[in-house]
């Protein structure tokens, strides 16, 4: 197993890399928490997780699950956060998973994907804001140089999201019925 390392006071989170969590997935019966959102666990994960969204983490319920319990998420900062929340936790065996599900594929363990589930929010705000600046270049370009406003609002949009970490974009897709887990 990796070094362990705690994660604040007085609670320890063991930290684990991929080939250690496989070991204890093939030793014994693990409870291991996706904080992803929905839609990132309905698109990939890590076979036999379960879905305890960041957004909407209730310590009380994982601290109920089975033990040991295995947080991870996409590269380790939301399950760091996570463990965080979950407060002092007595003797109880909790793990997260460094570097996330990027950390497992990296090592060249396998995740369960559902090539139907909506694409991850970022990369649906990139195609968008990517459309919308390209269309209106050429637009500009070919009927009027009005259209540049178009440009300009969505690189406003794009620093404003950069800056205050709200994206419009991000909360209006979400709201697509295809993007509704």
């Amino acid at each position: 197993m990796q070094a362990s390392h705690s994660v604040g006071t007085p609670q320890t989170i063991t930290a684990i890399d991929a080939i250690a969590l496989r070991q204890i997935l093939e030793s014994e019966t693990v409870s291991l928490v996706d904080v992803r959102e929905a839609g990132e666990h309905a698109r990939e994960r890590i076979v036999g997780s379960t879905l305890h969204p960041l957004s909407s983490f209730d310590a009380e319920t994982v601290r109920a699950l089975p033990e040991p319990i295995v947080l991870y998420c996409a590269s380790g900062n939301r399950s760091n956060q996570a463990a965080q929340k979950l407060g002092a936790i007595g003797d109880r065996r909790i793990y997260q998973l460094q570097h996330g599900i990027a950390g497992w594929k990296q090592a060249g363990y396998k995740t369960e994907i559902d090539t139907r589930a909506p694409l991850p929010m970022m990369r649906q705000v990139q195609i968008v804001a990517g459309s919308l600046v390209l269309a209106g270049t050429l637009l500009a370009a070919f009927v009027s140089p009005w259209f540049l406003i178009l440009t300009g609002f969505v690189g406003s949009g794009l620093i404003f999201a950069g800056a205050t970490g709200f994206c419009g974009m991000a909360k209006l897709l979400a709201m697509l019925p295809y993007n509704q887990v």
